[in-house]
């Protein structure tokens, strides 16, 4: 069980009230008031409150109880808020989740990816020590039932070439997490968004919020600054969109 102290510090750090106009600045370059945005790796909700400031509804995918039960306490008399504590892969079914209970941020189902971070710098110290078996769907099944949305986060710690395997049509924007110790993650995820049919990228660093490149970037450009990255750079998330407009720094 995630102890309440680490569930905490995540609450302090995502919703430290310095970070709302930055994060709500960039978001409404791909949502409106009325729109529909999936957060899929919620957490502690930091994004997903962003997006309901915006005026948006939220269908927010988190899998772990504890943050989950967070989640409910935060939005759960909004509306416009819908929780779905599933995992998200290329096929529905069943799924094993690993708990970092210290840190309860990575969490994930790639067994890959706990491997890469063994001994990582800036990866010091994680244990996954504990497991959850969860029902899985897809991201098809969920706009099946809620609708298709304006705008798609996914961040869900190396899984995320496995949870755009289950979308066969594309949002009008999109963001996937990436990690410098799982390129590879990274790359095929940027295959997969090549394939729905995004020809335009860009990409933060971190927490910043800001574009590293001022217009939006093919897919072969993306690539090449991802293979280049410091590994120091540790994580960031890549931006896909219908509409090059949404993508200038």
């Amino acid at each position: 069980m995630i102890p309440a102290r680490a569930i905490g510090r995540s609450l302090r750090i995502y919703h430290a009230p310095e970070r709302r106009p930055l994060l709500d600045a960039f978001h409404a370059r791909f949502l409106a008031a009325g729109d529909l945005a999936f957060d899929v790796g919620c957490h502690v909700g930091d994004r997903a409150a962003s997006f309901l400031r915006l005026g948006a509804r939220v269908v927010a995918v988190e899998p772990q109880p504890r943050l989950a039960r967070a989640l409910r306490l935060m939005f759960g008399r909004d509306p416009r808020f819908t929780l779905e504590e599933v995992l998200l892969g290329a096929t529905p079914g069943e799924a094993v989740l690993r708990l970092n209970t210290a840190n309860p941020t990575v969490a994930t189902a790639s067994d890959a990816f706990i491997a890469a971070a063994a001994g990582a710098p800036g990866w010091e110290g994680q244990q996954w020590d504990a497991t959850l078996t969860l029902p899985r769907t897809t991201l098809d099944a969920l706009i099946a039932r809620h609708g298709m949305p304006a705008f798609i986060k996914i961040d869900v710690e190396g899984w995320e070439a496995e949870v755009l395997a289950g979308l066969s049509r594309p949002p009008r924007a999109l963001s996937v997490e990436f990690t410098t110790i799982q390129r590879g993650v990274a790359l095929e995820a940027l295959e997969r968004l090549s394939g729905l049919g995004f020809a335009h990228f860009n990409a933060c660093l971190g927490e910043s919020m800001e574009f590293v490149h001022p217009e939006g970037v093919p897919a072969a450009a993306m690539a090449e600054w991802l293979i280049a990255l410091p590994v120091e750079a540790n994580s960031g998330d890549v931006y896909a969109a219908a509409d090059p407009g949404a993508l200038r720094g």
